[in-house]
């Protein structure tokens, strides 16, 4: 994510996913989950364990919010929102991430379907299932069979991502506006 320069993120429904804190130094997690708001309790432990294994230099910021994270958030702006599996993320949070900051989300829930039709954010790359970050060939990717157009509203109705002729576990969506 060097290439991104990401310094901080947020990961909404984050569970107990400390991952995000070992490559970024501020890293904001929000969960209402009470076994993520048990373990979060422990921070002092956390961070000592995050020092231990991280790949930068600075000094570790991690933050824990217990709550749904469709409720406003008294947070600033971020360089990365993580979205994994936890609904529309990217919808809900878009307002707390910087203009050309990162949306890396999956389409369990339909929030990259989301992301790509939204004007706020252009598609960028996805992430191969060696992680490394493919840009190239991007037009391969939400394209249903016989052509058929994306419809948002069965999304959103049904939670859940459409069956494309190409998928990726992840995708990177660039806020533009």
């Amino acid at each position: 994510m060097n290439k991104y320069k990401i310094q901080s993120a947020i990961y909404p429904g984050s569970h107990i996913d400390i991952t995000p804190s070992f490559f970024i130094p501020k890293v904001t997690y929000i969960d209402n989950f009470k076994g993520a708001i048990q373990f979060f309790k422990d921070k002092e432990t956390i961070e000592n364990f995050i020092e231990i294994n991280k790949v930068y230099s600075n000094p570790v910021q991690l933050t824990f919010i217990g709550q749904d994270y469709t409720e406003p958030l008294d947070i600033e702006a971020v360089d990365l929102i993580i979205s994994q599996y936890a609904g529309f993320v990217g919808q809900a949070t878009k307002d707390y991430l910087k203009v050309n900051g990162i949306l890396l989300c999956n389409d369990s829930h339909g929030d990259a379907s989301l992301a790509k039709m939204d004007e706020d954010f252009e598609f960028i790359g996805i992430v191969t299932n060696d992680y490394a970050i493919q840009t190239s060939n991007l037009e391969d990717y939400f394209k249903l069979p016989k052509n058929k157009e994306i419809d948002l509203t069965s999304v959103k109705d049904k939670m859940k991502g459409l069956k494309y002729k190409v998928v990726a576990e992840n995708y990177l969506f660039r806020k533009v506006k």
